[in-house]
């Protein structure tokens, strides 16, 4: 049997909180080395500060055990991953378009589910739930660009690519940057 699980909106100082929690998660979902850890708190920390920012994390009842969690806020200029992604865009599709996706953005920063909570539609939920009633036109996020259940989640969304085989200042592996119009579909996978 299925454990039931509730979504909870967190304050930056609930997420502060709870940041070891969802580090440990991203570790897991994502199959990150000990080593990359640390940074990754740090950003995510930092991230807390920014316009918009809205958190959620997903809990097992009745276990009480933190699963997945996600968070997002408005993209603007002067932050590191919009100002790369807003090159990019530029770059290979012009300027028109960057604007289009990148002048009023929701940056769906993180999503991320337990592997032993995967594939039970949380992820959906979860995206649904961070850009539900948002003020910005449009979402835009980046995912590893090979064909994994998230892809296939965000093009179930209405996410379309808008650069694939994209890799970031620093080396790593390519990722697809996708955007959707806001209100996401939400039609079932």
């Amino acid at each position: 049997m299925q454990e039931a699980i509730t979504i909870t909106e967190l304050t930056p100082n609930d997420f502060l909180s709870k940041v070891d929690q969802f580090v440990a998660i991203y570790a897991a979902a994502m199959g990150a080395e000990r080593d990359e850890l640390p940074s990754r708190r740090v950003i995510m920390e930092r991230h807390t500060v920014n316009p918009g920012f809205r958190a959620l994390a997903v809990t097992a009842v009745p276990a009480a055990r933190i699963v997945a969690f996600s968070y997002g806020f408005r993209g603007l200029p002067g932050q590191w991953w919009h100002d790369v992604v807003h090159a990019g865009v530029s770059a290979e599709c012009g300027l028109p378009a960057a604007r289009t996706w990148l002048d009023e953005v929701l940056e769906v920063a993180e999503v991320h589910v337990h592997p032993d909570f995967q594939a039970r539609g949380i992820g959906r939920r979860m995206v649904l739930a961070l850009a539900d009633g948002r003020a910005e036109r449009t979402a835009v996020l980046s995912t590893r660009d090979a064909p994994t259940p998230a892809r296939k989640l965000y093009r179930s969304l209405g996410f379309s690519d808008l650069l694939t085989d994209f890799v970031f200042p620093g080396g790593g592996p390519p990722y697809a940057i996708m955007g959707a119009v806001l209100p996401l579909a939400s039609q079932p996978d």
